[in-house]
């Protein structure tokens, strides 16, 4: 099946008219692009800021005529020079085929590798953890999730280790501990999804629901554990910090990532109160931290 698309060049400014107009004029669904690669990061609660160059594409079904789209969209949008916009005709994908053809296989350090569950693993014998993402958060491809792998490949001494994942998406770093000798772990996340996700891979990975639980937030254990992983964003784990050093145990390790290099130093800082702190490890504008916590 067919599509055919209106894409519109605009702003942030006319991007929620735009779209009010394209669905009122028949669009069976309507996205907005960044335009320039412009990153928005930790948005406040309740806002969804947009980029200040933004692409509005309308999606017709093949059938429709779309002739009078335009006409439409310049007689009532009010704006005046009218954006730069193209009719296109476009194929229908499966679009979660699509995905899967670009999730390779990927190595973290010397001993864990991160295969997607439907290709075959390169070495058979190093630690592969098969995963499925679904709709969660965490493949190994984000840098952050990259930097937390392969911290966890260099840790000689997880064996026997208990282990929290906070905000767990995939459970991506929950299996890779127990896969690299952890004794048990708990994943925590605010989404059911990412929970549904971190068991069906914690399967996937031949681990028993003895070894792995998950939690959402109000309902999480308050017992502390050995390490305790955060890959979420600086701001939360700002907000977190007292909680996170309280889940960690005296003399265990914290791993903190989601965080733009530029702000490591003030999660240090944060942090410091509890933890030992590691300079930070960067990756591609990333920062990841690491610390020891103070008996």
């Amino acid at each position: 099946m067919s599509w055919i698309q209106v894409r519109l060049n605009t702003t942030s400014d006319h991007a929620d008219r735009l779209e009010d107009l394209l669905l009122e004029v028949g669009a069976s669904a309507v996205t907005l692009q960044d335009a320039e690669d412009q990153p928005v990061y930790e948005p406040e609660l309740g806002t969804t800021p947009l980029w200040n160059n933004t692409v509005v594409i309308g999606l017709f079904d093949a059938l429709t005529s779309v002739d009078h789209v335009v006409p439409f969209l310049k007689e009532n949008a009010g704006l005046d020079p009218f954006p730069k916009h193209k009719v296109e005709i476009v194929e229908d994908k499966d679009w979660e085929r699509e995905w899967m053809t670009h999730f390779h296989p990927m190595q973290f350090g010397d001993r864990l590798w991160v295969c997607p569950s439907w290709k075959p693993v390169p070495d058979p014998d190093a630690v592969n953890l098969m995963l499925d993402p679904g709709l969660a958060f965490g493949t190994g491809t984000h840098p952050t999730t990259a930097l937390c792998l392969r911290w966890l490949d260099q840790q000689a001494n997880l064996k026997g280790k208990e282990v929290i994942d906070y905000g767990c998406g995939s459970g991506i770093l929950a299996i890779a501990a127990l896969l690299l000798g952890a004794k048990s772990a708990i994943g925590v996340d605010l989404d059911p999804q990412a929970l549904e996700a971190t068991i069906e891979n914690a399967k996937r990975n031949t681990i028993s629901a003895s070894k792995l639980d998950v939690f959402l937030p109000d309902d999480e254990p308050a017992e502390a554990a050995d390490v305790v992983l955060a890959n979420i964003l600086a701001g939360p784990l700002t907000q977190l910090a007292p909680k996170l050093a309280g889940l960690t145990k005296a003399g265990g390790s914290i791993t903190l990532s989601g965080i733009l290099s530029e702000q490591a130093e003030e999660i240090i800082q944060t942090y410091k109160q509890w933890f030992d702190m590691e300079p930070p490890t960067t990756f591609d504008g990333w920062a990841m931290l690491s610390g020891t916590k103070r008996a």
